[in-house]
């Protein structure tokens, strides 16, 4: 029975790739990546959308329509459309009872965003994003939260989404952590002082949490090419040593962005592939402080 990937999963601060096999009984499920270890697959059939998850269920798309391969969303037109009827990104769910946090994300040095994530979710979002270095600012209320992003964005210059081909560019040349900790301590304390937070915002001290040792990033080969795309029995192999974000890194400098990944069913390739060919399109990555921007890429 198919199972389709859904793409990297951070579990308990664990990468791990992630399913879904539409059908009674079944569902989403996910299969926890070892650094160190070899990993090989390959692409099988066409790239599906993967309908729409939230809450936690996923629904299928009821035409179950193709997506291109180059594309950094495994959704068709109409069920991205009804995704962001939902979402607290685009503003279109300001009644979100729950609880926020704002925080600031350290990616290299001087690249940091502000954003707002739910409390209930703890650090996945940070995960997700490929945050280097973080640290919490407040919580409260999701329109108290959204109010203090722009607060922040506004006042201290930083912006509320990065190009994640620029946080790539920059992963394997980052300073030590007693530097990156201090560049966001120190935006704490600027954020800090301003005037004109939301009262329903609870101001909190400065926690500044590091993910290197979780990424692996002390032993990343500096990142050299990225897949640009999955083809019909196309395959990718290699060792694979660190993850951030929605990225594998392989020993050989190869980056697999899994976002690719999703919709697509993944196999063991054919024989005599396992030890590290690849064959689906790669571009370069560019050095740190050039354009690094892919036409794939999306904004987080």
């Amino acid at each position: 029975m198919t199972w389709w990937c859904t793409g990297l999963r951070w579990n308990d601060g664990r990468p791990a790739m992630g399913w879904y096999g539409p059908g009674p009984g079944r569902g989403e499920r996910t299969s926890l990546l070892g650094y160190g270890q070899p990993l090989a697959f390959a692409a099988r059939g066409e790239r599906r959308c993967l309908g729409i998850r939230r809450a936690g269920r996923r629904t299928p798309c009821p035409t179950g329509r193709t997506v291109p391969g180059r594309a950094g969303n495994a959704q068709c037109p109409e069920c991205a459309g009804l995704d962001r009827s939902f979402s607290v990104a685009a503003d279109t769910n300001a009644g979100d009872p729950r609880t926020y946090r704002v925080y600031l994300a350290w990616f290299g040095a001087g690249l940091v965003k502000v954003g707002i994530t739910a409390e209930e979710r703890g650090s996945v979002r940070l995960l997700e994003q490929g945050a280097v270095a973080w640290a919490w600012l407040g919580r409260g209320p999701l329109m108290a939260a959204r109010r203090t992003e722009e607060l922040l964005r506004a006042a201290l210059g930083v912006p509320d989404r990065i190009a994640y081909a620029r946080k790539r560019a920059v992963r394997g040349d980052v300073p030590p952590v007693p530097e990156r900790a201090a560049e966001v301590a120190a935006l704490h304390a600027r954020a800090a002082a301003l005037e004109g937070w939301p009262e329903s915002l609870e101001r909190l001290e400065c926690e500044v949490t590091d993910h290197a040792g979780v990424f692996g990033l002390d032993v990343l080969p500096a990142p050299a090419r990225v897949i640009t795309e999955m083809v019909p029995g196309g395959s990718v192999a290699g060792r694979l040593v660190g993850a951030a974000g929605p990225d594998l890194h392989f020993a050989d400098g190869l980056v697999v962005d899994t976002r690719l990944l999703a919709g697509w069913e993944l196999v063991a390739p054919g024989e005599g592939r396992e030890g590290g060919a690849t064959d689906v399109p790669v571009a370069g990555i560019p050095a740190p402080g050039r354009d690094a921007a892919v036409a794939q890429d999306g904004l987080f």
